[in-house]
């Protein structure tokens, strides 16, 4: 069956009759599909016919409302489309509805699909790439071509340069139905998903004027000027294919001004212009770089100092353990540096974490160096109170931790142990 939004795309408002309504329920995850799940109770609803195009052919469904209530979800059931409705009260067969369509929505997906057609043919024209597939994203679009050989910024170029040329010169996009079973003009349609196999009655072939005929059940303008313009953003390989990328339309336009939006705050941030951010973010990089070794060098140095400190110490007065916990970071540069020169006989708790502003949750590291048998009784404990996971071996023990609110009560287990033998606990931080 060809549903009315197929005969005429531009069809904003349809008045149809009711076949069928069911309760049912839906998990929805919004108009994007980037919030988070929830179940929405309504109504599977059939009309006799449809505005609101099913999900098929790459394109997403169509939202809009019948008799104003909202519809979430559009599917098509062989010759049937069925509208998810959310609402609380149900339709009567054979009641009359007015169906609306969600028009901005419905334009986009014209844009993107009429355009992914255009872009498909002149790849094939140009470089005899055939399109495998293709995904109607909800900020950009991308089609997969057949080819391991990565596309240049030139053909990208080539191709979006050729699209525009033949968006200004208003190209008509006509939809023929056929009989895929004799029609010499299916013959010669791009085909590359094949009919369903639910597929009943005639089938469309999308025709761009001079350019193609593709075999497709989706919406599309009546003319490529009202594609307005097309813009391929880059070519990215994954495994044997490519896959390019791009916008189309108002979705060209809307990255234009995420763009300028983007620049004008850079320009604030950088205090320079917006020719030069590239030189200005690298001179930042670079100053970056360099405080960072800076920085490094000086924990290292007080990881010395630290060490030092209790080899300077005679041995009847160096404590039984030690423990040190900084938050600089999670590089473990400074607990390395800091065993090196520090002496053995002492049991060491030692842990690196991030910033301060991270919170009890912030990730880090532990080591714990000493006798066996005890780093073999902690070690597990403390990795279990400070929900992390490592090993140790002989006098040696590490792993990666993620949450520092119980450190106290892991240098309280510590304590413990070797209470009341003389002991010095370290709590140093970057913040103090």
């Amino acid at each position: 069956m060809v549903f009315k939004c197929q005969e005429d795309s531009f069809l904003k408002e349809f008045q149809t009759k009711i076949v069928s309504c069911e309760y049912a329920t839906l998990d929805w995850s919004g108009e994007d599909n980037s919030s988070e799940t929830r179940q929405l109770r309504g109504f599977n609803v059939v009309c006799e016919n449809t505005i609101l195009f099913p999900e098929g052919g790459g394109q997403p469904c169509d939202y809009g409302t019948i008799n104003g209530q909202q519809v979430r979800s559009v599917v098509r059931k062989g010759s049937t489309a069925v509208h998810f409705v959310e609402s609380t009260s149900s339709f009567e067969e054979g009641a009359e509805v007015q169906q609306r369509l969600e028009w901005s929505r419905r334009l986009d997906h014209m844009q993107q699909h009429s355009g992914q057609h255009l872009i498909t043919a002149l790849f094939d024209r140009e470089f005899k790439y055939d399109t495998t597939s293709w995904s109607l994203g909800s900020s950009v679009s991308y089609i997969q071509l057949s080819t391991p050989h990565l596309i240049s910024r030139e053909s990208l170029d080539l191709i979006e340069r050729q699209a525009n040329d033949l968006i200004r010169e208003g190209r008509e996009v006509s939809v023929v139905l056929v009989d895929p079973e004799t029609a010499l003009e299916f013959q010669d349609a791009r085909a590359p998903r094949g009919l369903p196999k639910d597929h009943e009655g005639q089938a469309r072939v999308v025709r761009i004027e001079g350019i193609e005929s593709n075999m497709c059940c989706g919406t599309h303008v009546n003319n490529l000027s009202q594609l307005q313009c097309v813009k391929l953003l880059y070519a990215e390989k994954v495994k044997t294919n490519i896959l390019v990328y791009f916008v189309v339309g108002e979705r060209a336009l809307r990255k234009l001004g995420e763009i300028f939006q983007r620049e004008q705050q850079l320009t604030v941030a950088l205090k320079g212009g917006a020719q030069q951010h590239l030189e200005l973010v690298q001179k930042l990089q670079q100053n970056v770089k360099s405080t960072r070794k800076s920085f490094q060098q000086l924990l290292k140095d007080f990881a010395t100092a630290e060490a030092e400190r209790l080899e300077d110490l005679s041995k009847s007065l160096r404590p039984k353990y030690f423990a040190l916990h900084r938050r600089d970071g999670i590089e473990v540069d400074f607990i390395n540096t800091f065993l090196r020169h520090a002496p053995e006989e002492i049991f060491y708790f030692l842990t690196v974490s991030e910033g301060v502003s991270a919170g009890s949750t912030a990730r880090g590291h532990m080591v714990l160096r000493g006798d066996p048998a005890l780093i073999q009784e902690l070690g597990p404990k403390f990795l279990e109170l400070l929900e992390g996971k490592g090993n140790g071996k002989e006098n040696n023990f590490q792993g990666k931790i993620n949450n520092l609110a119980n450190l106290q009560e892991c240098t309280a287990l510590l304590e413990a142990h070797f209470k009341p033998k003389k002991s010095i606990v370290e709590q140093a931080a970057s913040a103090s």
